[in-house]
């Protein structure tokens, strides 16, 4: 187990994730016209809310961009982002910036959690990457990846979109780098019920 951790805390993690700029392709402004269904809003207008009401219009506007989201607490808004989940929660802030915070978490071992090598580990990872802080929490036994959309009043989707595809990018490069086999002691909490057919 040490020779596992200590080969994770010698990362050679020295660049962080980048998305690429998506591709647009033009609309004709005629055929749009003729478009009745209701169009997705771009942008999310959260100023001057309460952190609650901010988190339902999110969670609305998440909705309706056809994302599968759901309110977790009044203030937090689970949502489905590929294969992963991450936990948003609007905090915002009427004299100055407000923010988005963005959670995964992951579950830890009980034989990792004991390790004095776990918070080097953490320790490394944030001094070597910027595109999240890396937390150890509940004694080691949950380690959060925590990012920050920071913004003014409003917030485009297409914003947080290529913020949780930047972060998956940059977990992904890490779990690269990290030893076969280490996904049996750190594994992702689910964050939303798992969605079970109804049976006809």
């Amino acid at each position: 187990m040490k020779t596992l951790l200590i080969s994770a805390s010698l990362l050679g993690l020295t660049a962080c994730a980048a998305t690429a700029p998506s591709q647009t392709s033009a609309i004709d402004p005629v055929a749009q016209e003729n478009v009745s269904a209701p169009v997705a809003p771009k942008v999310v207008e959260l100023g001057g809310l309460t952190n609650e009401a901010a988190a339902e219009r999110l969670h609305q506007a998440l909705i309706n961009a056809n994302y599968l989201a759901t309110k977790v607490a009044p203030t937090k808004v689970a949502v489905q982002f590929g294969n992963n989940q991450f936990l948003l929660e609007p905090s915002i802030n009427s004299a100055g910036i407000d923010r988005i915070l963005m959670n995964r978490f992951y579950a830890v071992h009980p034989q990792l959690q004991a390790s004095q090598e776990l918070p080097v580990v953490i320790g490394t990872l944030n001094q070597k990457l910027n595109f999240a802080k890396f937390v150890l929490l509940d004694q080691g036994a949950v380690i959060q990846i925590q990012g920050t959309v920071t913004f003014a009043d409003r917030v485009e989707i297409e914003e947080l979109r290529r913020f949780m595809l930047w972060t998956n990018g940059g977990l992904a490069q890490v779990a690269q780098s990290l030893p076969d086999g280490i996904d049996q002691y750190i594994r992702p909490i689910p964050l939303m019920q798992q969605m079970v057919p109804v049976k006809p």
